[in-house]
Order: C-alpha cells, then sequence, then structure tokens
C-alpha cells in the first residue's frame, strides 16, 4: 500500500515555489490525497502562447512541478529529487479557465522514481498526460 514518507501542508508546498516559475505560472497545490498530489493553474495570459491555447510548455511545468513536489514527499529527510526525463502528450487544446493535474506513482523506488501526472480542464476533459522520472539524491 502506498504512504507518504513525509507530509507537507499546501502552505508549506506554496512557500517552497514562492519567487519561482511556480508562483509566477499561478500554480496552487491542493492538499495531498492518500496516494496522489493535484494542483491547478490559471489558463491566462502567463500560460498560453500567441494563438491563445493553454502553451504546453505551461501544462509541462505543472507536470513537473506536481510530479516533484509527490516525489519530495516521498524521500527521507536529508534527500531530494531532480528530474530526470520529462514527456507530455498534448490531447485537447484549452483556451481559457483553469487545468487542474493529478500526481500518482507509477514506481518509487530507492533511487529513482516514476510519476504519471495527468492534467484535465474545468469539464474535466484530459487535456495532457505526463511521465516525469526523478532521481533521488543526497541534498547539499
Amino acid at each position: 500500500m502506498f504512504q507518504w514518507k513525509r507530509r507537507f501542508t499546501p502552505a508549506q508546498l506554496s512557500q517552497a515555489g514562492r519567487n519561482t516559475l511556480v508562483d509566477h505560472l499561478g500554480i496552487e497545490i491542493e492538499p495531498p490525497g492518500d496516494d496522489f498530489l493535484a494542483g491547478s493553474m490559471p489558463v491566462d495570459q502567463r500560460t498560453t502562447q500567441p494563438f491563445g491555447l493553454l502553451h504546453g510548455g505551461a501544462s509541462v511545468a505543472l507536470a513537473e512541478t506536481l510530479g516533484s513536489l509527490a516525489g519530495q514527499m516521498m524521500v527521507a529527510e536529508g534527500e531530494m529529487v531532480v528530474g530526470l526525463e520529462i514527456n507530455a502528450n498534448h490531447l485537447k487544446a484549452v483556451r481559457s479557465g483553469r487545468v487542474r493535474g493529478v500526481a500518482h506513482p507509477l514506481h518509487v523506488g530507492r533511487r529513482t522514481q516514476v510519476w504519471e501526472i495527468r492534467i484535465s480542464d474545468e469539464q474535466d476533459d484530459l487535456a495532457c498526460v505526463s511521465r516525469l522520472t526523478l532521481a533521488v539524491v543526497a541534498r547539499p
């Protein structure tokens, strides 16, 4: 059965993103679920491309944020996670509102983790699916 090794409050998770890309994009983190971490992001001038659609890079930033924060909750004190690889399939255009991403673990090992992040629009239609591979390393 899945269990978080460490739990952080949404306020602690949000604080970690203060004055970073996370803050700039307006990403908001929800309380962790039993086996997932979710968060949302506005679809506005900060996150769209020139044709008015949600920018694929913004979706990837949301996915990597959620997967990395979730991954950090699965390592011991003195360890941290860093991204090794991320991919994304953009399945539906989103023009406005908010998108919500949900990160679920596919593999949580001692040295690597793999997370799947599904991003949906306000109608709960899947807009993007991403897979993030993390390395577990010693915190400097």
